[in-house]
């Protein structure tokens, strides 16, 4: 399986403490079946993404975890939150904060609210190169409440990524509630940990991969946890993916109506 989204770099962020922790993470991780992880720190107002040292801890931790054996390939990513700065850095930049420097970018959302124009700057963002990845709107209260918001920007080519602790019911009823609504709907591209440490936010996926598998199919399993995100680590064209549901619903209806007129 491949992780998308986790905090395992240390001193970055509120994830890992130190490197020890970073260490007991990456091995939860491998014991779990996760064999890739991109390092994703935050980029606000109060973390500073330097991408400088953040590629020197990449490296740091790569050599140490190839020298216990530890069977993880790491990446670069960034948990981006949607600033004015940030916005403005990676429209100039594409490649500073997308996963290895690819395309893919994971956006973050505030816990509460939408920033405004926030369906503009997607666009914005895609007319420079970057795909747009919307990390856990699932654990969003208004997201979760306006579920049309999530439809429109899947339309328009925003992916999805899930939180796996969401899809077990350990970030809330309500963020499960959603989580499973979209899953059943195939409307999720990604699951991820968004790991912190080893307890509270551990890095493991396997027990979300193998429910969903049970309820939704090991097909769609598959895509979330190694296909689609595997494309992502290497910067590659999304595989094909299985038909969502409700989504192109309007669209569907417009040319229902547009057969009956025979236009």
């Amino acid at each position: 399986m491949i992780d998308i989204h986790h905090h395992l770099l240390w001193g970055m962020d509120d994830g890992a403490s130190t490197l020890e922790t970073s260490m007991a993470m990456a091995k939860m991780a491998a014991a779990d079946g996760i064999t890739h992880i991109v390092c994703s720190p935050h980029s606000n107002g109060q973390y500073f993404y330097d991408a400088p040292v953040i590629d020197a801890k990449i490296a740091e931790l790569q050599s140490l975890l190839d020298r216990h054996a530890v069977g993880i390939k790491l990446g670069r990513g960034c948990d981006f939150h949607m600033s004015y700065e940030n916005i403005q850095e990676a429209k100039d930049d594409p490649t500073k904060f997308s996963i290895n420097g690819l395309g893919y970018l994971l956006v973050e959302v505030p816990d509460y609210g939408l920033p405004r124009g926030l369906t503009e700057i997607f666009y914005q963002m895609q007319l420079t190169g970057l795909t747009p990845i919307l990390t856990h709107p699932e654990r969003n209260p208004t997201l979760q409440n306006d579920q049309a918001r999530v439809a429109e920007w899947l339309e328009r080519g925003v992916l999805v990524q899930v939180t796996a602790a969401s899809v077990l019911g350990r970030m809330g009823k309500h963020a499960e509630r959603m989580a499973h609504e979209l899953l059943e709907n195939r409307w999720v591209h990604f699951l991820a940990t968004d790991a912190h440490n080893t307890t509270s936010r551990a890095p493991k996926m396997r027990e979300a991969f193998e429910l969903v598998a049970k309820k939704y199919g090991p097909d769609y399993a598959h895509f979330l946890c190694v296909s689609n995100p595997l494309a992502v680590f290497l910067g590659k064209p999304m595989p094909p993916q299985m038909e969502p549901l409700k989504l192109y619903k309007n669209l569907e209806e417009k040319s229902w109506w547009r057969r009956i007129l025979g236009k």
